[in-house]
Formats: structure tokens, sequence, C-alpha cells
């Protein structure tokens, strides 16, 4: 048996304006979500809650 962990996903990325925060979510599942001051540290959040 072959197992393999690929780390590829489609994430999308909303700048909110009115927090001036990044909202990085994986496409897969919405339903996880992170909000970082820069793109990087929303999705190091996200892969970390992952």
């Amino acid at each position: 048996m072959i197992h393999t962990n690929s780390d590829n996903r489609c994430v999308c990325v909303v700048f909110n304006t009115k927090l001036d925060r990044f909202l990085v979510y994986d496409k897969s599942n919405p339903h996880k979500f992170a909000i970082g001051i820069t793109i990087e540290q929303a999705l190091k959040k996200l892969t970390n809650a992952a």
C-alpha cells in the first residue's frame, strides 16, 4: 500500500476593507477559514487549524 500526502489545495483569499484583514478559506471546505494581517499569516493559520 502506497500512502501519498498532497498539500495541494484550492483556497480563496478575500480582503476585508473594514477590518483591514485577509480572509482565507479552503474552497473544498468553506467552513474552515482564517483571518490574518497578511495573506501568509492567514494561510499559516489555516494550515495549522487543519
